[in-house]
Protein backbone atom coordinates (compact mmCIF):
# COMPACT_ATOMS: atom_id res chain seq x y z
CA UNK A 1 0.00 0.00 0.00
CA UNK A 2 2.98 2.40 0.53
CA UNK A 3 4.69 1.44 -2.22
CA UNK A 4 1.15 2.21 -4.36
CA UNK A 5 1.02 5.73 -2.54
CA UNK A 6 4.91 6.34 -3.24
CA UNK A 7 4.34 5.14 -6.78
CA UNK A 8 1.52 7.97 -7.10
CA UNK A 9 3.09 10.65 -5.33
CA UNK A 10 6.60 10.02 -7.62
CA UNK A 11 4.18 10.09 -11.01
CA UNK A 12 2.25 13.33 -10.00
CA UNK A 13 5.22 14.97 -9.44
CA UNK A 14 6.85 13.88 -12.82
CA UNK A 15 4.23 14.65 -14.37
CA UNK A 16 2.79 17.78 -13.41
CA UNK A 17 2.33 20.35 -15.87
CA UNK A 18 4.93 23.69 -15.01
CA UNK A 19 2.68 26.67 -14.22
CA UNK A 20 2.30 28.76 -16.93
CA UNK A 21 4.59 31.95 -17.60
CA UNK A 22 4.31 35.24 -18.53
CA UNK A 23 7.38 37.80 -19.26
CA UNK A 24 6.46 41.53 -18.03
CA UNK A 25 8.16 44.61 -19.45
CA UNK A 26 8.33 47.89 -18.37
CA UNK A 27 7.93 50.74 -21.03
CA UNK A 28 8.24 53.79 -18.17
CA UNK A 29 9.49 57.30 -18.97
CA UNK A 30 9.72 59.90 -21.85
CA UNK A 31 10.52 57.71 -25.19
CA UNK A 32 13.49 59.62 -27.23
CA UNK A 33 17.42 59.18 -26.36
CA UNK A 34 19.09 58.43 -22.93
CA UNK A 35 20.60 61.76 -21.17
CA UNK A 36 23.01 61.68 -18.10
CA UNK A 37 20.17 62.59 -15.52
CA UNK A 38 17.08 60.86 -17.73
CA UNK A 39 16.72 57.43 -19.10
CA UNK A 40 14.84 57.57 -22.56
CA UNK A 41 12.85 54.79 -23.58
CA UNK A 42 14.12 54.12 -27.21
CA UNK A 43 14.48 50.55 -29.57
CA UNK A 44 18.51 50.84 -28.85
CA UNK A 45 17.37 50.15 -24.75
CA UNK A 46 14.27 47.91 -25.01
CA UNK A 47 15.42 45.10 -27.67
CA UNK A 48 17.72 43.04 -26.26
CA UNK A 49 14.89 43.28 -23.29
CA UNK A 50 12.30 42.38 -25.81
CA UNK A 51 13.78 39.43 -27.00
CA UNK A 52 14.60 37.96 -23.75
CA UNK A 53 10.86 38.58 -22.60
CA UNK A 54 9.86 36.79 -25.97
CA UNK A 55 11.72 34.03 -25.66
CA UNK A 56 10.97 32.83 -21.70
CA UNK A 57 10.51 29.48 -21.06
CA UNK A 58 6.94 28.05 -20.77
CA UNK A 59 5.39 31.58 -22.02
CA UNK A 60 1.76 32.17 -22.24
CA UNK A 61 1.89 35.96 -23.17
CA UNK A 62 4.10 38.95 -22.81
CA UNK A 63 2.54 41.65 -20.37
CA UNK A 64 3.59 45.77 -20.81
CA UNK A 65 3.34 47.40 -17.64
CA UNK A 66 3.32 51.23 -19.11
CA UNK A 67 3.80 54.78 -17.88
CA UNK A 68 5.09 57.34 -20.41
CA UNK A 69 3.66 60.65 -21.48
CA UNK A 70 4.75 60.19 -25.05
CA UNK A 71 8.29 61.62 -26.50
CA UNK A 72 9.74 60.66 -29.95
CA UNK A 73 7.33 59.59 -32.49
CA UNK A 74 10.10 57.33 -34.87
CA UNK A 75 11.39 55.64 -31.63
CA UNK A 76 7.46 55.23 -30.33
CA UNK A 77 7.15 53.34 -33.64
CA UNK A 78 9.76 51.20 -34.08
CA UNK A 79 9.50 49.86 -30.14
CA UNK A 80 5.39 49.38 -31.11
CA UNK A 81 6.61 47.31 -34.45
CA UNK A 82 8.95 45.31 -32.73
CA UNK A 83 6.77 44.18 -30.15
CA UNK A 84 4.33 43.07 -33.18
CA UNK A 85 7.08 41.23 -35.22
CA UNK A 86 8.27 39.07 -32.04
CA UNK A 87 4.51 38.76 -31.40
CA UNK A 88 3.54 37.54 -34.18
CA UNK A 89 7.24 35.52 -34.60
CA UNK A 90 6.29 33.58 -31.65
CA UNK A 91 2.39 33.86 -32.01
CA UNK A 92 2.25 35.15 -28.41
CA UNK A 93 -0.73 37.68 -27.05
CA UNK A 94 0.50 40.89 -26.00
CA UNK A 95 -1.29 42.60 -22.88
CA UNK A 96 -0.55 46.46 -21.65
CA UNK A 97 -1.41 47.54 -18.58
CA UNK A 98 -1.42 51.45 -18.24
CA UNK A 99 -0.17 52.73 -15.25
CA UNK A 100 -0.56 57.04 -14.62
CA UNK A 101 -0.11 57.61 -18.38
CA UNK A 102 0.29 56.31 -22.16
CA UNK A 103 -0.72 59.22 -23.46
CA UNK A 104 0.53 60.41 -27.16
CA UNK A 105 3.75 58.50 -27.98
CA UNK A 106 2.84 56.27 -24.74
CA UNK A 107 -0.54 55.53 -26.13
CA UNK A 108 1.19 54.54 -29.59
CA UNK A 109 2.76 51.59 -27.43
CA UNK A 110 0.09 50.43 -25.85
CA UNK A 111 -1.51 50.15 -29.08
CA UNK A 112 1.20 46.99 -29.68
CA UNK A 113 -1.00 44.92 -27.34
CA UNK A 114 -4.13 43.05 -27.83
CA UNK A 115 -5.50 44.08 -25.43
CA UNK A 116 -5.10 47.11 -23.35
CA UNK A 117 -6.09 47.42 -19.86
CA UNK A 118 -6.10 50.65 -17.17
CA UNK A 119 -6.45 52.18 -14.02
CA UNK A 120 -9.96 54.29 -13.58
CA UNK A 121 -7.47 57.48 -12.95
CA UNK A 122 -5.16 56.30 -15.94
CA UNK A 123 -4.72 58.99 -18.18
CA UNK A 124 -4.88 57.87 -21.98
CA UNK A 125 -5.25 59.07 -25.18
CA UNK A 126 -3.37 62.60 -26.73
CA UNK A 127 -3.19 61.10 -30.15
CA UNK A 128 -2.23 64.53 -32.33
CA UNK A 129 1.50 65.83 -32.56
CA UNK A 130 3.12 68.86 -30.79
CA UNK A 131 5.80 71.32 -31.51
CA UNK A 132 6.64 74.23 -28.75
CA UNK A 133 9.63 76.98 -28.85
CA UNK A 134 10.08 80.15 -27.88
CA UNK A 135 10.86 83.31 -29.60
CA UNK A 136 13.02 85.79 -28.74
CA UNK A 137 12.95 88.72 -31.08
CA UNK A 138 12.41 91.11 -29.26
CA UNK A 139 14.68 90.56 -26.47
CA UNK A 140 17.82 90.02 -28.47
CA UNK A 141 16.84 93.72 -30.03
CA UNK A 142 16.79 95.24 -26.36
CA UNK A 143 20.54 93.74 -25.76
CA UNK A 144 21.91 94.78 -28.86
CA UNK A 145 22.62 91.45 -29.75
CA UNK A 146 22.97 90.69 -33.54
CA UNK A 147 22.36 87.32 -35.15
CA UNK A 148 24.08 85.96 -37.25
CA UNK A 149 23.17 82.25 -39.30
CA UNK A 150 24.43 80.66 -42.85
CA UNK A 151 23.09 77.88 -44.70
CA UNK A 152 23.25 76.19 -47.85
CA UNK A 153 20.17 75.41 -48.92
CA UNK A 154 17.34 78.33 -48.22
CA UNK A 155 15.04 75.64 -46.43
CA UNK A 156 18.36 74.85 -43.89
CA UNK A 157 16.45 77.03 -41.36
CA UNK A 158 12.91 76.42 -39.41
CA UNK A 159 11.44 78.73 -37.30
CA UNK A 160 14.53 80.48 -35.77
CA UNK A 161 14.15 81.45 -32.41
CA UNK A 162 15.86 85.11 -32.50
CA UNK A 163 14.05 86.01 -35.95
CA UNK A 164 10.82 86.97 -36.81
CA UNK A 165 8.33 83.40 -37.24
CA UNK A 166 7.76 83.15 -41.01
CA UNK A 167 4.54 81.81 -42.87
CA UNK A 168 6.45 79.17 -44.97
CA UNK A 169 8.36 78.18 -41.95
CA UNK A 170 4.58 77.24 -40.32
CA UNK A 171 3.67 75.38 -43.09
CA UNK A 172 6.57 73.36 -43.43
CA UNK A 173 6.45 72.35 -39.73
CA UNK A 174 2.60 72.01 -40.10
CA UNK A 175 3.24 69.14 -43.14
CA UNK A 176 5.59 67.46 -41.20
CA UNK A 177 3.37 67.45 -38.11
CA UNK A 178 0.82 66.07 -40.67
CA UNK A 179 2.64 63.01 -41.82
CA UNK A 180 3.50 61.93 -38.30
CA UNK A 181 -0.45 62.48 -37.02
CA UNK A 182 -1.43 60.34 -40.20
CA UNK A 183 1.12 57.36 -39.19
CA UNK A 184 0.06 57.40 -35.43
CA UNK A 185 -4.16 57.37 -36.84
CA UNK A 186 -3.13 54.51 -38.79
CA UNK A 187 -1.77 52.49 -36.07
CA UNK A 188 -4.95 53.18 -33.68
CA UNK A 189 -7.20 52.33 -36.38
CA UNK A 190 -5.26 48.73 -37.39
CA UNK A 191 -5.34 48.09 -33.64
CA UNK A 192 -8.03 49.81 -32.22
CA UNK A 193 -10.31 50.24 -35.15
CA UNK A 194 -13.37 47.79 -34.70
CA UNK A 195 -13.21 48.86 -31.07
CA UNK A 196 -13.79 52.97 -30.94
CA UNK A 197 -16.95 53.67 -30.07
CA UNK A 198 -16.78 57.83 -31.30
CA UNK A 199 -15.93 59.36 -34.68
CA UNK A 200 -12.72 59.62 -35.58
CA UNK A 201 -12.61 63.75 -35.38
CA UNK A 202 -12.81 63.38 -31.29
CA UNK A 203 -10.43 60.98 -30.76
CA UNK A 204 -7.57 62.03 -32.53
CA UNK A 205 -7.86 65.82 -31.97
CA UNK A 206 -5.39 65.23 -29.02
CA UNK A 207 -7.56 65.17 -26.61
CA UNK A 208 -6.92 63.00 -23.45
CA UNK A 209 -9.01 61.45 -20.61
CA UNK A 210 -9.73 59.09 -17.77
CA UNK A 211 -9.03 55.47 -18.06
CA UNK A 212 -12.92 54.91 -17.39
CA UNK A 213 -13.76 56.98 -20.16
CA UNK A 214 -10.70 55.54 -22.32
CA UNK A 215 -12.77 52.59 -21.74
CA UNK A 216 -16.25 53.99 -22.80
CA UNK A 217 -14.39 55.51 -25.65
CA UNK A 218 -13.00 51.71 -27.25
CA UNK A 219 -9.64 53.55 -26.54
CA UNK A 220 -8.66 50.77 -23.95
CA UNK A 221 -10.18 47.47 -23.29
CA UNK A 222 -10.68 47.07 -19.35
CA UNK A 223 -10.05 48.26 -15.91
CA UNK A 224 -7.76 45.99 -14.72
CA UNK A 225 -4.58 46.14 -12.83
CA UNK A 226 -1.55 43.73 -13.89
CA UNK A 227 -1.28 41.05 -11.42
CA UNK A 228 -5.02 40.74 -10.95
CA UNK A 229 -5.53 40.60 -14.23
CA UNK A 230 -2.97 37.98 -15.32
CA UNK A 231 -4.06 35.69 -11.99
CA UNK A 232 -7.21 35.56 -13.06
CA UNK A 233 -6.45 34.79 -16.95
CA UNK A 234 -3.74 31.80 -16.20
CA UNK A 235 -4.64 31.09 -12.69
CA UNK A 236 -3.56 32.12 -9.26
CA UNK A 237 -0.27 29.85 -9.84
CA UNK A 238 1.08 32.36 -12.90
CA UNK A 239 4.99 33.16 -12.89
CA UNK A 240 5.44 36.30 -13.27
CA UNK A 241 8.74 36.94 -14.96
CA UNK A 242 10.42 40.61 -15.54
CA UNK A 243 12.37 41.35 -17.80
CA UNK A 244 14.51 44.76 -16.83
CA UNK A 245 17.68 45.96 -17.45
CA UNK A 246 20.92 44.77 -15.21
CA UNK A 247 21.88 47.31 -12.66
CA UNK A 248 25.40 48.23 -11.58
CA UNK A 249 26.54 48.51 -8.26
CA UNK A 250 26.23 51.91 -7.62
CA UNK A 251 22.40 51.80 -8.88
CA UNK A 252 21.58 48.57 -6.74
CA UNK A 253 23.19 50.48 -3.69
CA UNK A 254 21.84 53.45 -3.64
CA UNK A 255 18.76 53.37 -6.14
CA UNK A 256 20.01 55.40 -8.53
CA UNK A 257 17.98 55.54 -12.05
CA UNK A 258 19.48 56.70 -15.35
CA UNK A 259 22.59 56.85 -16.92
CA UNK A 260 24.34 59.19 -14.35
CA UNK A 261 26.34 57.09 -12.61
CA UNK A 262 25.63 53.57 -14.64
CA UNK A 263 26.86 55.15 -18.27
CA UNK A 264 29.72 56.82 -18.60
CA UNK A 265 29.35 57.07 -22.16
CA UNK A 266 26.34 59.08 -21.05
CA UNK A 267 27.99 60.99 -18.48
CA UNK A 268 30.55 61.95 -20.74
CA UNK A 269 26.95 63.75 -22.16
CA UNK A 270 27.57 66.45 -19.47
CA UNK A 271 25.73 67.87 -16.53
CA UNK A 272 23.88 70.43 -18.87
CA UNK A 273 22.56 68.18 -21.37
CA UNK A 274 21.37 66.08 -18.24
CA UNK A 275 19.48 69.18 -16.64
CA UNK A 276 18.08 70.36 -20.23
CA UNK A 277 16.78 66.41 -20.34
CA UNK A 278 15.06 66.66 -17.02
CA UNK A 279 13.57 69.92 -17.91
CA UNK A 280 11.94 68.52 -21.18
CA UNK A 281 10.74 65.38 -19.24
CA UNK A 282 9.72 66.97 -16.58
CA UNK A 283 7.51 69.38 -19.08
CA UNK A 284 6.14 66.30 -20.98
CA UNK A 285 5.08 65.00 -17.31
CA UNK A 286 3.47 67.93 -16.69
CA UNK A 287 0.71 68.16 -20.05
CA UNK A 288 -0.77 66.08 -17.96
CA UNK A 289 -1.05 67.36 -14.54
CA UNK A 290 1.59 64.91 -13.44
Amino acid sequence: MADMIFGRLVARLTFRRPPPVVGVVRLGGVIGPATPLRGGLNLSGMATLLERAFNLPGLQAVALSINSPGGSPAQSALIHTRIRALASEKDIPVMAFVEDVAASGGYWLACAADEIFVDENSIVGSIGVIYSGFGFVDAIEKLGIERRLYTEGDKKSLLDPFRPQREDDVARLKTVQRGIHDNFKAVVRLRRGHRLARPEEELFSGEFWVGSRAVELGLADAIGELRSVLRERYGRQVVLRTVGRPRGWLRRRFGLSGGLFGDAEAAAGGWADGLLGALEARAWWGRYGL
